[in-house]
């Protein structure tokens, strides 16, 4: 389960809500409804990894289904690679 804290707790609280994202993800809450959510940077990496890994799966699935010839899914593996190296 998250924590949750409202915009102003988050705001007035800053480094112990950063403290608190470390041991797990915080929802921020604005008129009693989540707006956003603070994550450490590991569980951040965590789920990027996750959706790269999901993305390569349909990748090979996809040429599995002759979506994609092996040549056109390895360039499309490399771009998004390279996309991911430009947004870091």
């Amino acid at each position: 389960m998250y924590a949750r804290l409202s915009a102003r707790d988050a705001k007035n609280r800053f480094g112990q809500m950063l403290d608190l994202a470390q041991r797990e993800p915080v929802t921020i809450e604005k008129k009693g409804r989540p707006v956003a959510v603070v994550l450490s940077l590991r569980d951040y990496n965590h789920y990027e990894a996750l959706e790269d890994e999901l993305w390569a799966l349909k990748a090979m699935q996809a040429e599995k289904e002759d979506w994609l010839t092996e040549e056109e899914s390895a360039d499309f593996l490399a771009k998004l690679g390279e996309q991911e190296t430009q947004d870091e």
